[in-house]
């Protein structure tokens, strides 16, 4: 499948090229969410190749990787605005750390208790987790909009969820 990647990109560069954009994102926004492969946040944002930095993880978690990710984009690329974007049917929603720390043992043989793989039942309080964690970050401006939002699949529309 990789070899089929390359293609693609060969593919891709022969029509459309690099870009040659600033690294700051034009619209000084980053957007956390999730890297379920049935949303792709640039189209559903209407996002251009530059405007905003998009940070993805499994259920779009504002772990600590992620807020890394944010830190950087916003003391050194000049983002004021995060929003967190969760969705419906997400995968992280059929788990417990308990259940895939079990299947790493018994597939692999390895102790995986130290890793909060960062579960969720409840979407919607997942969204509010996350935006809370993103303001209340000491290493991001304490003067940043953070919104949180929940995408659904089916309809492709965002609902804010109140924080």
């Amino acid at each position: 499948m990789i070899d089929e990647l390359l293609e693609r990109n060969r593919r891709f560069a022969e029509t459309a090229g690099g870009v040659d954009l600033p690294a700051p994102p034009a619209l000084r926004v980053a957007v956390l969410t999730c890297m379920d492969a049935r949303l792709d946040p640039a189209r559903a944002l209407g996002l251009e190749p530059g405007e905003a930095h998009v940070i993805r993880n499994a259920g779009g978690r504002a772990s600590d990787d992620a807020l890394r990710s944010l830190v950087i984009s916003s003391h050194l690329l000049g983002t004021r605005a995060f929003a967190v974007i969760h969705h419906t049917d997400c995968g992280m929603a059929t788990f417990r750390n308990r259940d895939l720390w079990d299947r790493l043992r018994r597939e692999l043989g390895v102790d995986a208790s130290h890793i909060d793989f960062l579960p969720f039942a409840d979407p919607e309080e997942s969204v509010r987790e996350d935006v809370q964690k993103v303001r209340s970050s000491p290493l991001l401006p304490p003067e940043a909009t953070v919104r949180g939002f929940l995408y659904d699949l089916r309809t492709g529309l965002l609902r804010e969820v109140a924080a």
